[in-house]
């Protein structure tokens, strides 16, 4: 590119950002000449063309240099020819030239939030996977008031208080909106609170433990229009006027940078029009392909059109009518609908319109509005209410009754298709299904956690284009080229856009692109639909989605069906509310009339009521007869009622005090306090932590009860965004001791639970979250450290008592000057303390199965973990369910009581989830009993409970609900399952208990050796080539298949649940692709895979595929573990032949792939690598068929010869970049977006850790078990012989690679081991634990200070390894640069891309020190 030619006078950079494009001219000394902030809607080219025309009028003819920037900007600029600034790298250096006093800038987009950190550790965050709180998210909200983002603001303006908002998806964030606008809150209030829930996602989300502090830049778009939010995040971060930075143009700030870098390029008009003419030539030139077809031609559309306009509902006329009326009024969540029929079911009225945030208004101008059409002669006979705002309505207009809404649009499906096997309904932000079983409804799936690919989506991203939804959805009819764009998250659904756009996609193409993936979203996200025969043959859609004829068409050609589509699909749950009005056979309604509607007005107000820690916040309507209607609520004390005991009995609630209010500590302890934090495992263990101390003479401090406002305490020092609510509770429950005034906290970690009965499951596992959380407590909250603290983690082995003697000795005992013996019996007391407690919880069972079984009530059976007994984390769900007269059991109440032996398709790992399994099978066992799963968003674990529960009570006909917890409680959604569930079992026979007949898997015998194809998933393409080498020469005829592409993706999400981690849609879907595709005969085919064994839920791929496989029509396929538990591996053994061949083989492919990644980037001559590369690859394959150890030897020699003397220029320097992470998404180049390759485009050397690294970190974990867990001294010997066996076949490249000129030689597992255990204890053994941490450290002390960490999205593990080391490692290791990078099915490439630019930047910019690199990265010992 060359540097800047000083001379030009101007300097212009232009920003296109994900919404809106920025033009600025800088004169002399950086002065803004000419300054331009438009939005593009999507049309990027246009507005480019405009703003040069722009330029051109103040630049003339005169040479000017020029830069681009900004999220859709890279595209432009690779068309162009011209140079790009990534644009946190642009705002970064205009900063540093503008503002210089700043040390954080917070940076809000239109789809993204960004935080820098400048000073001596300068570090940058971008958002991941959720654009929830950036400028479009602002945008959704705003229309949602009916305003824009500035009318938003002035409201904000006049808010007094602060609702909880979750802004974690902007779906989400508008239920709850919309539930506080249902409640009568007032608006000014409600955007006081979407601006807050901006602060908290940007503070929550990017923080990650690093507080935002010093003087603080507020930069971007939204935060320069709205002074409201920067207000609010002054507040929130209690900053001074001292500490703001002063910035009166922030959103030019990005194009300012662009125009003041290195990297723009002098260029004139002249030559900027031909650039831009000539791109648009190629860009017409290369026409796209289209990903899939609507309509074949007009024809074609016309015979689709005829066959929906036959399902119409039978008119009547108004006017001429006379007789008794019956009105249904839904009042759904954005609309207002009103459907009157005759007697006869005519439809004689309907009215359909936005509620304008204000339910009840809506309705009754609604009602106003028909009264004055209603003709002399008719009167209402009955009204019924359903949707969203049906009680509120009910209650302030006296309507006959209400009708849950699944009700009310199963009996309106039913009037055009008595039969109806399923109904779909896509309304404005939910997504709605549910099968329909002997008429009645049966399975309901609600959108619980995002509504990607609702109505709304579509109708905001046409606002966006500035056209109504009719206009947008009616280009999808003729596209030519249609855009698949996945299935994903609203907000990032957009940058799936602008990839296409930049590829040249048009409107119409994009159109019909959202319309495929609204009806993906539908059955393959929410629904989870592995087979399309599962709908039955009678489908009625329904909702104001399905107007949209390409929604339609998408559907039907997915399913391959045709369905009903009624001309009133908008209106089918009012229709269906007048339907069922009509059948009560009431004769007068009692709702009000036109005098009382006329003037009808009513009053609100808001207040929190103090009587309990919940502080509900409580809205109050009062209607003009004086009647009063509260929200809010959670029990009848905050609305001036008595709170009731309500005799219903409740094991929450029981369980809940049981555990820790039972306990009281002496006031006067006569060794001091200790704090426990009430948090995770606690809420099962604490009976045992209280008594231990106890008995030693030490009172205990227990945390507080957890509160949003707990939350944000603590919310700045989580590490990663994508956890578990309950884990982010426990940072609030540390400060809140520390504020307690307790200067030591007892919170161990615990990898196995107490074995709860034996033979129950095959281990005991916590899950990793559970396990080690207090992990990321030490490493991430710097508290602990300002305040002194003593914060003791120990691992503890709970599952076996001598040990946990020892260890508590070792850990405690030693320390306090305490001796083995009155350890030993403080620990008994605990044991027997908690085996009380258990007994309790299962004896307050036990009463209330005998009370139903004498009252003949129907009890639920609410299963979840410990902690979902946290009224903050269940939001008040069982007081819910109780406030309905169902008494509540739990998982563990139950637990101890026989079942009929049931055989799992999963591996029984978890102890907390054994515990669901078999309360499903008792379940299924008492009809009487029914389950409701909780779940919290991000348990990646329950993507494997979830679909073993749904199938255990399905395969016994049994109705199966799940409600998703968050961390805010919107118990709207919850309340819809529950009353639609109470309804379908009051509508049910209760079916008798049969036996299920067991799935026999087909197993690899003797015989499948000789005739079978054995399938193995690639993993990673160099050493995966050469295993199958060995693998056929032993006998075995293996075949990996080619690299699954976006299809191969797309069937693995079809059949594996989607919350279930990334690895295994790809390894399945990609095995999936070769069946399907007749790479095999699936008669004779097996599948290999291998099986960890440990907490992680890769031990369950096997049960995951098999259920897969069984799900596409594979169902003798057999699969079957190379290396894993007993029972999994079949008739496979490995032998000693075998074995060492393997190992050879993966040193092969190590020794491969680190010479060729050395080398690459450096040759003189483009391609020499390559071509050593496969000269080797082939000479080594026939090593490993015809080869001997001292063959091995000498070839490991040749290699590293051979590469060691490629031509390469010496002098050049290119920042080295590490890569680590989770195995699978490390090596996998469609799994991590083909990071590699794109690393080495962007000018890096890439740094791959050893293949065989991971064995060997596998058989370290015996070694680790016997040091601080109930490990056996016999496995520890095992796992050093194994250690030695691999190392005596790396021997020879590690003398080759020492010896050489430019390589370095491996590690020892030891040291890894060592270097991990500066910052995490060994104890971390589930997934990649320890070692991925061992890994970074590695890297940084070699002097490869950048490294990626890959997880996939959702990973437990990389919590705590992987992102909650990474403050610890900045700290450490004096200019240590690491990024973290989600892999997802639905990450957008865009982002990543962007993420790893900035990395490599950070790289460049400190590219002098580092010419001595070992000197350069100056280790700090880790404080213990």
């Amino acid at each position: 590119m060359g540097g800047v030619i000083v001379e030009s006078p101007f300097r212009v950079g232009v920003d296109v950002g994900s919404t809106t494009i920025k033009l600025v001219v800088l004169g002399e000394e950086h002065a803004i000449l000419y300054k331009n902030y438009a939005r593009h809607f999507s049309e990027i080219g246009k507005a480019l063309q405009e703003n040069l025309r722009q330029l051109k009028e103040v630049v003339g003819d005169a040479k000017f240099s020029f830069a681009l920037t900004g999220s859709a900007g890279m595209g432009i600029a690779q068309r162009i020819g011209l140079p790009f600034v990534q644009e946190v790298v642009a705002c970064a250096s205009a900063v540093r030239r503008l503002i210089p006093e700043t040390t954080t800038a917070v940076e809000l987009g239109g789809e993204d939030a960004k935080i820098t950190y400048f000073g001596d550790a300068p570090e940058q965050r971008m958002n991941g996977v959720c654009a929830g709180g950036t400028g479009s998210f602002i945008d959704h909200m705003a229309s949602l008031l009916s305003t824009d983002p500035i009318g938003l603001n002035a409201l904000a303006e006049k808010g007094k208080r602060v609702y909880a908002i979750a802004s974690r998806c902007g779906v989400f964030a508008k239920t709850d909106v919309q539930a506080l606008m249902n409640d009568g809150a007032e608006k000014a209030d409600i955007a006081l609170s979407v601006l807050q829930a901006v602060v908290n996602q940007t503070i929550g989300n990017l923080a990650q433990g690093r507080p935002i502090g010093g003087n603080v830049a507020f930069l971007g778009g939204p935060l320069h229009f709205l002074p409201e939010l920067k207000k609010r995040f002054i507040e929130t971060l209690k900053l001074d006027d001292d500490h703001v930075v002063d910035v009166d143009y922030g959103n030019y700030f990005v194009a300012v940078g662009a125009a003041l870098s290195d990297d723009a390029r002098a260029t004139d008009m002249r030559e900027m029009e031909t650039c831009i003419a000539r791109a648009e030539q190629e860009a017409a030139a290369e026409t796209r392909t289209a990903d899939f077809t609507l309509f074949k031609d007009a024809a074609d559309y016309e015979v689709f059109k005829q066959r929906h306009d036959r399902d119409r509902v039978k008119r009547g006329n108004l006017a001429d009518y006379r007789g008794a009326i019956c009105i249904g009024i839904d009042a759904g969540s954005t609309t207002t609908k009103l459907v009157a029929i005759g007697s006869d079911k005519d439809r004689l009225y309907t009215a359909y319109g936005s509620n304008q945030g204000a339910p009840l208004t809506s309705v009754i101008e609604a009602l106003r509005a028909f009264y004055r059409e209603m003709p002399e002669g008719c009167h209402i006979a009955g009204a019924m209410t359903t949707g969203y705002g049906e009680a509120i309505v009910k209650a302030a207009l006296h309507a006959d009754g209400g009708e849950v809404e699944t009700f009310a649009h199963l009996r309106a499906a039913q009037e055009f298709c008595p039969d109806v096997s399923f109904v779909l309904d896509i309304g404005g932000q939910d997504m709605k299904c549910f099968f329909v079983q002997d008429g009645s409804v049966g399975n309901i799936t609600l959108n619980e956690a995002c509504s990607a690919g609702c109505g709304s989506f579509i109708q905001n991203f046409a606002e966006g284009l500035h056209m109504t939804p009719a206009e947008f959805a009616g280009k999808a009819i003729g596209a030519k080229a249609p855009v698949d764009l996945g299935t994903r998250c609203t907000v990032f659904m957009n940058s799936k856009v602008k990839q296409a756009q930049k590829e040249g996609a048009e409107v119409a193409d994009i159109s019909a692109g959202i319309a495929l993936s609204v009806v993906k979203n539908a059955l393959f996200k929410v629904m989870q639909l592995k087979d399309v025969s599962a709908l039955g043959d009678h489908i009625v859609v329904q909702g104001g989605t399905f107007y949209n004829d390409a929604v339609l068409r998408a559907l039907e050609n997915l399913i391959g069906k045709d369905v009903i589509r009624p001309d009133i699909a908008g209106l089918m749950g009012a229709y269906g509310a007048a339907i069922l009005a009509l059948e009560t056979g009431t004769e007068h309604s009692t709702l009000l009339g036109a005098e009382a509607i006329g003037d009808f007005k009513t009053k609100t107000s808001s207040y929190r009521c103090g009587k309990c820690g919940n502080k509900c916040l409580i809205t109050m309507q009062q209607f003009p007869n004086g009647e009063r209607y509260f929200t809010g609520n959670r029990c009848e004390r905050g609305i001036g009622g008595e709170k009731h005991e309500d005799d219903t009995p409740n094991i929450y609630k029981f369980k809940y005090r049981r555990v820790f209010k039972h306990y009281k500590s002496p006031a006067e302890p006569r060794r001091g306090r200790i704090g426990i934090p009430r948090t995770l495992n606690m809420y099962e263990d604490y009976p045992f932590g209280l008594t231990f101390f106890d008995q030693l003479g030490y009172g205990v401090v227990l945390s507080g009860k957890s509160s949003p406002q707990l939350f944000y305490k603590g919310m700045a020092t989580i590490p990663s965004d994508s956890l578990c609510y309950p884990a982010k509770l426990a940072h609030g429950h540390i400060v809140d001791l520390v504020e307690k005034g307790v200067d030591t906290i007892f919170y161990p970690c615990e990898p196995h639970n107490m074995t709860d009965k034996p033979g129950s499951s095959a281990n005991h596992f916590n899950c990793p979250i559970v396990a080690s959380y207090a992990e990321n407590i030490r490493i991430n909250m710097d508290i602990l450290r300002e305040k002194n603290i003593r914060f003791i983690q120990p691992f503890l082995p709970i599952d076996d008592r001598n040990r946990m003697i020892e260890r508590l000795v070792e850990e405690f005992g030693k320390i306090e000057g305490i001796g083995r013996k009155e350890i030993a019996a403080a620990v008994d007391a605990g044991y027997a303390e908690i085996e009380q407690y258990r007994q309790d919880v299962r004896d307050y069972g036990q009463q209330i199965l005998e009370r139903i079984a004498k009252t003949g009530e129907h009890a639920i059976l609410l299963a979840g973990r410990p902690y979902h007994v946290d009224p903050e984390i269940n939001h008040g769900i069982p007081e819910m369910i109780q406030s309905y007269k169902l008494p509540i059991l739990s998982e563990d109440a139950v637990y101890h009581m026989p079942v009929r032996e049931r055989r799992l398709q999963v591996v029984n790992q978890w102890s907390y989830h054994a515990r669901l399994y078999h309360a499903a099978q008792f379940v299924a066992e008492h009809p009487n009993v029914t389950l409701i799963q909780l779940s919290s968003f991000g348990c990646g674990l329950d993507a494997l409970t979830t679909s073993e529960v749904r199938e255990i009570l399905e395969s016994h006909k049994r109705i199966y609900t799940m409600i998703k917890l968050d961390e805010v409680s919107n118990l709207g959604a919850a309340r819809i399952r529950l009353r639609s569930l109470i309804a379908a079992l009051a509508r049910r026979e209760p079916p008798a208990y049969h036996e299920v007949p067991v799935i026999e898997r087909p197993r690899f015998t003797e015989d499948c050796k000789k005739t079978h194809t054995i399938l193995a998933p690639q993993m990673a393409p160099i050493h995966f080539e050469l295993f199958r080498t060995t693998m056929r020469k032993h006998g075995y005829n293996v075949v990996i298949p080619p690299m699954p592409d976006k299809a191969a993706i797309d069937t693995g999400l079809r059949y594996v649940h989607n919350d279930m981690c990334y690895p295994a849609i790809v390894i399945i879907g990609q095995l999936l692709a070769a069946l399907k595709a007749g790479l095999c005969d699936p008669d004779h085919t097996s599948i290999a895979l291998f099986q960890t064994c440990g907490a992680c839920r890769a031990t369950n791929y096997l049960g995951v595929l098999r259920k897969a496989l069984r799900d596409a029509g594979f169902p003798n396929v057999a699969v079957f573990a190379v290396r894993g538990l007993p029972e999994e591996t079949d008739s496979f053994a490995f032998n000693r032949e075998m074995m060492v061949d393997a190992v050879k083989a993966a040193v092969y492919g190590d020794l491969l792939m680190n010479v060729r990644n050395r080398m690459m980037p450096y040759e003189l001559v483009q391609g020499a690598t390559r071509t050593a590369f496969e000269k080797w690859m082939t000479r080594v394959k026939d090593e490993l068929q015809h080869g001997n150890i001292f063959k091995f030897r000498r070839m490991i020699k040749d290699i590293v010869r051979d590469f060691d003397h490629i031509p390469i220029d010496e002098t050049l320097w290119k920042p080295k970049v590490g890569i680590v992470g989770e195995i699978l998404v490390k090596y996998h180049p469609v799994a991590n977006n083909d990071i590699e390759t794109v690393l080495m485009n962007e000018g890096a050397e890439v740094v791959m850790p050893d293949f065989i690294d991971f064995f060997l970190y596998s058989a370290y974990d015996p070694i680790a078990q016997h040091k601080l867990l109930s490990g056996s001294y016999k496995d520890r010997l095992f796992g050093r012989m194994f250690i030695k066996v691999l190392e005596f076949f790396r021997a020879p490249m590690r003398k080759a690679l020492m010896e050489s000129r430019h390589f370095r030689a491996p590690q020892h597992i030891d040291h890894t081991a060592e270097l991990a255990t500066r910052h995490v204890s060994l104890g971390n053994m589930a997934g990649e634990g320890w070692f991925l941490t061992g890994e970074m450290v590695k890297l940084i002390e070699e002097g490869v200070p950048n490294v990626v960490c890959l997880q996939p999205f959702g990973c437990l593990p990389n919590h705590i390894t992987g992102k909650g080391v990474m403050h610890d490692l900045r700290k450490a290791y004096h200019g240590a640069n690491i990024v973290a990078i989600d892999c997802d099915a639905g990450s957008s490439e865009v982002n990543q891309l962007n993420r790893l630019k900035l990395m490599l930047a950070v790289a460049k910019e400190r590219r002098p020190q580092e010419k001595d690199t070992a000197a350069a990265i100056k280790t700090k010992e880790a404080h213990f």
